[in-house]
């Protein structure tokens, strides 16, 4: 493991080969032929035309294309048409879907600068970043990307945004000194690391690592060795579509054999049974489901989530633990003020009041001794000192007191000089006209301002500080913190002279301290609650300290009795099998590197859990490609994060995330009432033709009318039940397991009963033709019950309760406009003569036409019936 922090700059030097005056260009030239640019190198792409061949590798896939050439063949090329184009459109939807996901690496790619300024020979020159070299001395001011990993060898104040890599929301004071002890990654603070974006300051620094070596490199190496996890659906449907076709292929081998003994010709038997076949698969499934995700993912991008891989609505229903990041996702992503402590009393922010100088006079000094500014709205500065404008702006609001307007104060008392913020001395001083008298304001770290005071004001009353007076102010600095707050200290002293240095910054009368955070949103807690009630853990996993992750946790309901906050480096040392034992009982992690985040995921994915995990950073991207949900945010997300998620959050909130799961709940419920009016609808056909078989009846349809039947009542009302309406319901559920078959043993019986009754139902009709008109009538009557018989079934299939004379049955109009378009091409082929030829029909007599009509929905009435019963036998 790289070491170079803990190092000193003579040692690294040495190590390197280089100098303070950088690489010679031949040292340069010959380290770019030795260790390669400075670059992040992906797998070797796959053709479009290769990923779209790809798509066919699925078993019912197969099946159906073998179906289709085969009804090609033998003049059925309609039918043939229907499957071939059904299963195309499929094969593209996963050959774009496969296409996006290759953009992960890409956008890392981006990250880099283009150009670098590096001393090379000792002159400074410009040059491309992908040049820069392991030794190379780069140079840094504010606005710079950093190009490769390195250890800081000058340093002026510099500060650099991590938060892609490490997740820690405030920017990092950089120094150069050395860190003796072993740290995590957001702790070495005399280190920088590609990716990274200095914010202020200037500094220089020794490349360590370049190209794959960097930390980015490590994140893209993570990222091409993850792999993405098929949604619990997707594997159920392969597996159920499997076993499905092999069972019908079998039957429909025996009724081939049953008809070619009984006499059928051999082509007019293998006709038939191809249809059966083509009508018993439900080719239409896999369409049928894109279908009903899509519309789901159209649903969930009004309430803020757009869903990047469509398969991830169903799995966003199956997740069982939510991986949570922090900043911006359960909280505000705003440092906001939240307590002061003026007069030895601690005040809440909505409980402050101006009725006392010494208090006021806190206020005015923050806004002095402050960089930041909120103009209209437009927040400019370090994210501390934009909170303590926004104090005075509120409290300028809620008392209707002009006089704490920040601009107000800043012109009314001028600032003469100043000491900048330092991040050695962690102090910033300013010199201001106030009533006459320069007073130089000094705010600071608590622990180091108090080393240079020498008085207290309270109640406007200044005396010596006591030793009783520093406990209880570090006493108060420490509830604050152990509350996940930072803490500033404020102080100040009159002077005569215009101007200060840093000698001035003693013996300074103490005024208050103010204490900071970035809150939960107000609806965190609720989302939290909601995920506990409906089974689904919520857990945190932050790159902030853990005194401020478990303070926010613990508020919101993350961190419950008997749960545990840890630190990354506390399971470093943990197996992966103790790992999944320790996981258990931690609700908070904190400082967490790439590595651990994929471990944590894998840990619970491993205990047979549906994982969800947000995130935004670079540093994320593994992590939220392991995940079965990856979930980025689309406001501070990087574009790494997004590439690698299933889904984008527009509004950075956890809120959006719990909607999001209840929509993929629903969408996932609507789904098995598609299927389950499929393989019903389908049971009844299969059944009305074994039971012919068998009785060595003729059998009861024509190919065209399994055709007729397949084209007319596996679409419209399938893709309808599957947009039936969301209920809230769902959230009452525990999640399913993750081996959970869509195919219970429940779910199958019902099917094979309600497939029972309209197969008794069709055959009646059957019956019933027979005696009144021959083979002809009893076919056409058959015909024409099982599909009427299909379409009214999609009542039943809208839910497991008895709903015959409750709204809930109509209140579906996709599922009332594909009854409606199937009634009426169903009666279009019985009553115009044009299509009996067509369609191998009868005309029948209006009785015969009342009798189909009454035995279809005599279906409705006997399914709804039997729930009642059911339903009071459980009881």
């Amino acid at each position: 493991m790289n070491r170079d922090y803990q190092q000193s700059k003579e040692s690294l030097y040495d190590k390197y080969h280089t100098n303070p005056n950088g690489l010679t260009k031949d040292q340069a030239k010959e380290k770019l032929i030795q260790e390669g640019y400075n670059e992040l190198v992906g797998n070797q792409k796959k053709s479009l035309f290769i990923i779209f061949l790809e798509q066919f590798k699925d078993f019912l896939v197969i099946i159906l294309l073998i179906a289709a050439t085969i009804s090609a063949f033998l003049g059925d090329m309609e039918g043939a048409i229907v499957i071939f184009t059904v299963v195309i459109l499929n094969a593209i939807l996963g050959m774009f879907q496969h296409k996006k996901a290759e953009k992960s690496l890409d956008s890392l790619k981006q990250l880099s600068t283009p150009n670098a300024k590096v001393i090379r020979d000792g002159v400074t020159e410009i040059i491309l970043s992908r040049e820069v070299a392991v030794g190379d001395i780069v140079l840094l001011e504010a606005g710079d990307y950093i190009c490769a990993d390195g250890r800081i060898i000058e340093n002026a104040s510099l500060k650099v945004n991590e938060s892609a890599l490490t997740g820690e929301s405030l920017n990092v004071e950089k120094q150069d000194l050395i860190i003796e002890k072993e740290v995590p990654l957001g702790d070495r603070i005399n280190m920088v690391y590609a990716g990274s974006f200095v914010t202020y300051g200037r500094a220089s620094f020794l490349v360590t690592n370049t190209g794959m070596n960097t930390e980015v490199g490590k994140i893209a190496t993570l990222l091409k060795e993850t792999k993405e996890h098929k949604t619990p659906l997707q594997v159920n449907l392969d597996r159920f579509g499997k076993n499905l076709s092999i069972v019908i292929l079998a039957i429909c081998a025996v009724l081939f054999a049953v008809s070619v003994l009984q006499g059928t010709s051999v082509i007019d038997a293998f006709t038939f049974a191809v249809a059966l076949a083509v009508a018993a698969i439900p080719e239409a499934l896999s369409s049928i489901v894109t279908i009903v995700l899509a519309f789901g993912t159209q649903k969930m991008a009004k309430e803020n989530a757009i869903i990047r891989k469509i398969h991830a609505v169903e799995g966003l229903g199956s997740v069982s633990i939510v991986c949570s990041d922090k900043t911006g996702t359960l909280t505000q992503n705003k440092m906001t003020v939240m307590h002061a402590y003026v007069n030895v009393q601690t005040h809440k922010t909505d409980q402050y009041t101006l009725d006392n100088k010494t208090r006021d006079k806190l206020l005015k000094y923050s806004v002095l001794c402050n960089d930041a500014s909120n103009i209209d709205g437009k927040e400019v500065g370090d994210p501390t000192e934009v909170a303590l404008i926004n104090l005075a702006l509120t409290i300028e609001k809620v008392s209707n007191n002009k006089n704490v307007n920040p601009e107000f104060i800043r012109r009314q008392y001028g600032r003469i000089s100043e000491v900048p913020f330092d991040s050695d001395r962690k102090l910033m001083s300013t010199l201001c006209n106030i009533d006459n008298q320069n007073v130089m304001i000094t705010k600071g770290a608590v622990d180091v301002l108090l080393n240079r005071i020498s008085s207290i004001e309270i109640d406007q009353q200044v005396r010596e500080i006591t030793e009783d007076d520093k406990k209880n102010i570090e006493k108060m600095n420490m509830q604050y913190s152990e509350q996940g707050l930072r803490v500033l200290a404020f102080a100040y002293k009159n002077v005569t002279d215009q101007s200060i240095t840093l000698d001035d910054e003693n013996d300074l009368t103490f005024i208050g301290l103010i204490a900071m955070m970035d809150p939960p949103r107000l609806e965190s807690r609720d989302s939290v609650l909601r995920c506990i009630e409906a089974g689904i853990r919520p857990i945190m996993i932050t790159g902030d300290h853990k005194i401020t992750a478990a303070a926010i946790a613990k508020e919101i309901g993350i961190l419950r009795d008997g749960d545990i906050a840890v630190e990354g480096e506390e399971i470093e040392s943990l197996t992966d099998e103790e790992l999944r034992t320790f996981v258990d009982k931690v609700s908070v992690y904190a400082r967490v590197s790439p590595e651990h985040k994929i471990r944590i995921v894998r840990a619970w994915q491993e205990k047979g859990n549906i994982v969800a995990m947000t995130g935004d950073g670079v540093n994320d991207a593994p992590a939220l490609k392991q995940a079965d949900v990856g979930v980025a945010m689309g406001i501070t997300g990087t574009e790494v994060a997004k590439d690698a998620a299933s889904m984008v959050l527009t509004d950075d909130n956890f809120a959006t995330i719990v909607k999001a799961i209840e929509n993929g709940r629903n969408v996932y419920a609507n789904i098995k009432k598609s299927i389950k009016f499929l393989l019903s609808g389908n049971t009844a056909g299969i059944l009305s033709v074994l039971y012919a078989s068998l009785l060595g009846l003729a059998v009861p349809f024509a190919s065209v009318h399994l055709l007729f039947i397949n084209l007319l009542t596996d679409s419209l009302p399938a893709i309808a039940l599957g947009l039936d309406k969301h209920s809230k319901e769902v959230m009452k559920d525990a999640p399913r397991r993750k081996d959970e078959s869509i195919l219970t043993k429940s779910f199958l019986l019902n099917i094979l009963f309600e497939g029972l009754i309209i197969a008794i139902l069709t055959m009646s009709a059957y019956y019933i033709g027979l005696e009144n008109g021959g083979i002809k009538t009893a076919s056409t009557m058959a015909f024409a019950t099982l599909c009427l018989s299909r379409l009214v079934h999609g009542f039943n299939s809208k839910s497991e309760q008895f709903i015959l004379f409750k709204k809930e049955i109509f209140n579906n109009k996709y599922l009332i406009g594909a009854f409606a378009v199937g009634f009426i091409l169903l009666n279009i082929v019985l009553f115009v003569p044009a299509f009996y030829s067509v369609f191998e029909v009868v005309q029948l007599e209006i009785n015969q036409i009342l009798t189909i009509y009454g035995l279809a929905f005599l279906n409705l009435i006997v399914i709804q019936l039997s729930r009642v019963i059911k339903n009071a036998i459980q009881k």
